[in-house]
């Protein structure tokens, strides 16, 4: 449990300062370019390689290539073995990379067509779309390396460097809208800012590539580019790569499928539902992310050595930790959306009306936030012992009654129909997976496991009512003055968050172990990350 906390809890806060960068991002993207023709197509632009980095290079690479390497690290054969795993999958996968980026860009006008074409029926914004997605599609490439370059280091519990990258991205993006708000000038054209953001993506990637490349280098490890070798090893990662490609990333996947549904909206929908996913993905990322992360090689080892009930303790431990944190989360999001997105988004080009829209997707997205984060930690129940065919049926079954569910919303309710959608489809997914985790005997809930859920849910019920009743009251302050919009949503965060965590202390929903184990770490210093 400690280790798992640790790498927790290096991971969440490094994940945490890249999410704060992310959500201030998107609060300068909401003011200066507002909901209109350049944001959407920038929004459709990032999405593409954003999507395929969390789908391929964190989802099914990371979870293919993470048990590999760590298997031949402590086999027989040891950091020789590694070694050479880690350079022959570098010499394949990056001309695969290559490739398949100059495919793509090829390509880009009929993806777009795809994806989105009822952008035709704008003027100038069909077009723009393709310019802005060439303009970022290589950082897919450059991102994917770093991946592996994450994957090589998270083998060895050096979780830091991986967590840091994404706010390299985050920064540069910050300094392209800065760079294209100052460009465009007072009523110039938004299409320059857009055209800023763009270039800062691909900019970013060559960032993060090389601090990733640093680390490596640091921590002693050395790779070599070789002539490409389809080895048996190089042969067999392939073939998890591909089912875990889907069954890694239903979340990841169903964002094809909002932006092809979304485009077809009134303009501005799909910029509304990127930027209120910025607030799901704040608990997302910190918590899911980070379980993820440090539960795979963990699991791993414990699956490995043959030692099931460590692997059973291991996800408990990780189910509990997930779920006393992205509840209250949940119900903190669904109660006070209108407060958040009026205080962060609301102003200059963003209107009222946006944030009205927008609060209403955030209720509908953050209704499947538990099950979003769980899914990373029963995902790596079948990635550790190298089933990633299982992920690939469930996710499928999951993405149809998706594509289903919108097909009957999306027409009826618009784009907060669409983000309900994606929220059934995720819990159905989480269900599936842990019906068959618990039929194979790999993972099964305990009385323990329930019982604290049970009391978790109580404290966040307690913390519910009470943010209930005080919305209404200081609903004057969230559009005022900085002062205020930062006073009113620190009350809500601070009295909703002492409120839980006295309740769930009082109800036994926060286990007492892990609260010493938390404040032992504090004292004596041991939360410092590895790098």
């Amino acid at each position: 449990m400690t280790s798992l906390v640790r790498s927790v809890g290096t991971i969440g806060g490094l994940t945490m300062v890249s999410r704060l960068f992310g959500f201030v991002r998107d609060m300068l993207l909401a003011r200066v370019l507002g909901a209109g023709l350049a944001a959407d197509a920038f929004q459709l632009a990032f999405t593409l390689p954003n999507t395929f980095r969390r789908l391929f290079a964190e989802g099914a690479f990371s979870v293919a290539f993470v048990p590999m390497y760590s298997r031949a690290l402590h086999g027989e054969g040891g950091e020789e073995a590694a070694a050479r795993f880690a350079d022959d999958v570098l010499s394949v996968f990056l001309w695969v990379l290559l490739a398949f980026s100059a495919v793509m860009m090829i390509a880009m006008p009929g993806i777009v067509w795809i994806l989105a074409r009822d952008f035709q029926n704008v003027p100038g914004k069909f077009d723009f779309a393709v310019f802005l997605s060439r303009m970022t599609f290589p950082y897919l490439a450059l991102i994917s390396l770093v991946a592996m370059l994450s994957g090589l280091l998270n083998a060895r519990s050096r979780f830091a460097p991986g967590a840091f990258a994404p706010v390299l991205l985050n920064i540069l993006l910050i300094g392209g809208i800065i760079t294209g708000w100052w460009l465009r000038g007072p009523g110039g054209d938004d299409r320059i800012v857009a055209e800023a953001l763009a270039v800062s993506v691909s900019l970013a990637g060559i960032a993060q590539l090389a601090y990733l490349w640093w680390s490596v280098r640091r921590a002693g490890l050395t790779l070599r580019f070789r002539f490409p070798k389809f080895t048996p090893e190089v042969k067999r990662l392939g073939m998890l790569i591909l089912p875990a490609t889907f069954g890694a990333g239903i979340y990841q996947v169903s964002q094809f499928v909002d932006t092809f549904f979304a485009t077809s909206l009134p303009q501005g929908s799909l910029t509304l539902l990127k930027l209120a996913d910025r607030l799901n993905q704040l608990p997302l990322g910190i918590v899911g992310i980070a379980l993820g992360t440090a539960i795979l090689p963990m699991l791993s080892r414990h699956i490995h050595s043959g030692d099931a009930a460590e692997a059973q303790r291991l996800q408990a431990n990780a189910f509990e930790m997930a779920t006393l944190l992205t509840l209250p989360a949940a119900a903190a999001l669904a109660i006070c959306a209108p407060a958040f997105v009026t205080a962060f988004f609301v102003g200059g080009k963003f209107t009222g009306a946006d944030g009205a829209t927008m609060a209403h997707i955030v209720v509908a997205l953050v209704a499947g936030l538990p099950a979003y984060v769980i899914v990373k930690i029963l995902n790596p129940g079948f990635f550790a012992r190298e089933d990633t065919r299982t992920p690939v049926w469930t996710a499928l079954a999951s993405l149809i009654v998706n594509i289903a569910i919108n097909l009957y919303v999306v027409e009826r309710f618009g784009i907060v129909g669409l983000a309900g959608a994606t929220a059934v489809s995720a819990s159905l997914n989480c269900l599936l997976l842990y019906g068959i985790l618990h039929r194979r005997g790999w993972f099964h809930f305990t009385a323990k496991l329930a019982g604290r859920i049970a009391r978790q849910l109580v404290a966040v019920a307690a913390m519910a009512a009470l943010l209930w009743w005080m919305m209404p009251l200081m609903q004057p302050w969230y559009g005022g003055n900085v002062a205020q919009r930062v006073g009113a949503l620190a009350a809500l965060c601070g009295t909703g968050g002492a409120v839980f965590f006295a309740a769930a202390f009082v109800t036994g929903a926060l286990d007492k172990d892990l609260l010493a184990m938390l404040t032992r770490r504090r004292r004596n210093g041991a939360a410092k990350p590895q790098e």
